[in-house]
Formats: C-alpha cells, structure tokens, sequence
C-alpha cells in the first residue's frame, strides 16, 4: 500500500516520530479536539492507537465513533489524511501492545488519571513511588487502558508542489474496492 511506502521513507527522512499523526475527535454535539498521538501498526490493522478510555479522546470515542487522522512529515513535504470509524481493539492485542512497552511507560499508564486535573508535579511523582513499590512484578494492564482502530473510508494522500500546485490523491472506500480521484490544490 501506498502508506506503507510513505511511512517507510518517512522512518528514514524524519528525526523523531514519523509515526505521530494528529488525532481528530469530536463530542456527539460536533465540538472538535485535536491532539498528536503515536500510531502503532498491528497486522492487519493499520492505523492503531492506545490511550486511557477516560481520556477526553477515550471519552469522545465512546460518544462518537468518528475520527480522523493527518500524519505530516515536514522533511518530505508529504501528508496522509485519514477518515474513518473507530473500533475498539480486542484485549489481548491490547495486552500484548502494554506490556511492549518500557515498565516506566506501563506505570505511567497505570498511574494517570490522563485529562484529569492534577494539583501538582509532586503528586504525580509520589503516585509513581508508590505503585512502584507497591508493583515490583509485572504491571497488570489497567482496566480503562484501550486500544482503538481507525477504520479509513477516506484517505488522502498530499504532495506539496511548487507555487502550490500540490498533488492530491483521494482514495474513497467503496464496498471491498478503492476509489480514486485526483484533488485540485
């Protein structure tokens, strides 16, 4: 896929996170949140993240299952966006991803009330103290921890041209197949 190949290139060109795309959701009421995520491709699924279900983004996903994604990658002069249905992960992919990561990354996610006020730095370090010593083994997965599937109906792949003229190509799902058209600038 032609993704696949961007992203590629896109792991040699760029210095930190190729991988990090910006996370468009909404309330069922229309009103927007973006923030940057890390996309982690788990076969077959392609544009996968993990995040707290009581984040806003976990929050918002649970209202409305709509979302959309842009991954730029500024030293290519290239864009993907990607718009679609999210669909919940099933347990053990979540598993297997949370205990991929580092153990401090576990107890990160295991601490975090993530969107949640938090009173101060300290407060936050004395929770990783605590469920550190508390923990010493293995880090059970937390119950709110999800992992999410944007389903693409809709990905656009952008190539900056000269005097804005730039490329633009709009892959539309239909049924099983792909549909393509070209975008002016």
């Amino acid at each position: 896929m032609l993704f696949d190949r961007w992203l590629g290139e896109a792991e040699q060109a760029e210095p930190n996170d190729p991988n990090a795309a910006a996370l468009a959701t909404a309330t069922p009421g229309g009103i927007p949140s973006v923030r940057m995520v890390l996309i982690k491709r788990t076969v077959p699924d392609r544009f996968c993240f993990f995040t707290n279900a009581g984040s806003q983004k976990g929050r918002e996903l649970g209202e409305n299952r709509r979302a959309a994604l842009c991954f730029h990658w500024k030293s290519l002069r290239r864009q993907v966006r990607v718009e679609g249905t999210v669909q919940e992960l099933d347990d053990p992919v979540v598993d297997a991803y949370f205990h991929s990561r580092s153990r401090a990354s576990q107890i990160s996610a295991a601490i975090s009330d993530q969107s949640r006020i938090l009173k101060s730095r300290e407060e936050l370090e004395e929770r990783v103290r605590r469920f550190t010593d508390a923990t010493p083994g293995e880090v059970p997965t937390p119950a709110s921890w999800r992992g999410y599937r944007v389903q693409p109906e809709r990905i656009e792949f952008w190539i900056s041209g000269d005097h804005r003229l730039h490329d633009r190509f709009l892959f539309t799902r239909k049924g099983e197949r792909w549909e393509l058209v070209r975008l002016f600038p």
